[in-house]
């Protein structure tokens, strides 16, 4: 089986999203636009884009950060509707394995990289919480960036003396 390649898999701008957030239940969409509007407040830099187009919001900057992916969406073989309405709306973080989780709010459920939480009403998201996990996805997304600028600076130094 071959991998897609990330251009085949994510599909840039709101639209898509848009779109897919209105065939939501309503008690879904509004946890969603809620955890929408929580990480573009807290990553601006992040541009959204709709995973496979099926219009799940993942955003990246330098890589990807995070994403939200409502349970009514489908998520693969491994799951089934049932399983995936009953852990809820997720949000999920790309690098949770270098966050700090000292509470232990994010769960890697077997995972080695990314981290999830989950929520079923609006009630569930502890705002705070939600905004500090977002700030931290995003120095370390930041970190990563100014690693890739670190290199380009150092490949362009060498090829100077060279």
């Amino acid at each position: 089986m071959s991998r897609k390649k990330k251009s085949e898999t994510l599909v840039p701008g709101t639209e898509i999203v848009d779109e897919a957030m209105q065939k939501l239940p309503r008690q879904e969409r509004a946890v969603v636009q809620r955890l929408r509007a929580l990480v573009k407040e807290c990553l601006p830099k992040a541009s959204e884009q709709a995973y496979y187009g099926v219009g799940v919001p993942f955003y990246r900057h330098h890589r990807l950060i995070c994403f939200i992916w409502p349970p009514s969406v489908f998520w693969g073989p491994k799951r089934t509707p049932e399983s995936q309405q009953k852990k809820g709306i997720s949000l999920g973080f790309c690098q949770g394995n270098l966050m700090s989780n000292e509470d232990g709010h994010l769960l890697a459920e077997g995972r080695k990289q990314v981290y999830c939480m989950y929520f079923h009403h609006l009630d569930d998201i502890d705002e705070p919480l939600i905004r500090a996990l977002l700030f931290e996805a995003g120095m370390i997304d930041d970190a990563f960036g100014s690693r890739k600028s670190k290199r380009s600076t150092t490949r362009s130094a060498k090829k100077q003396r060279d």
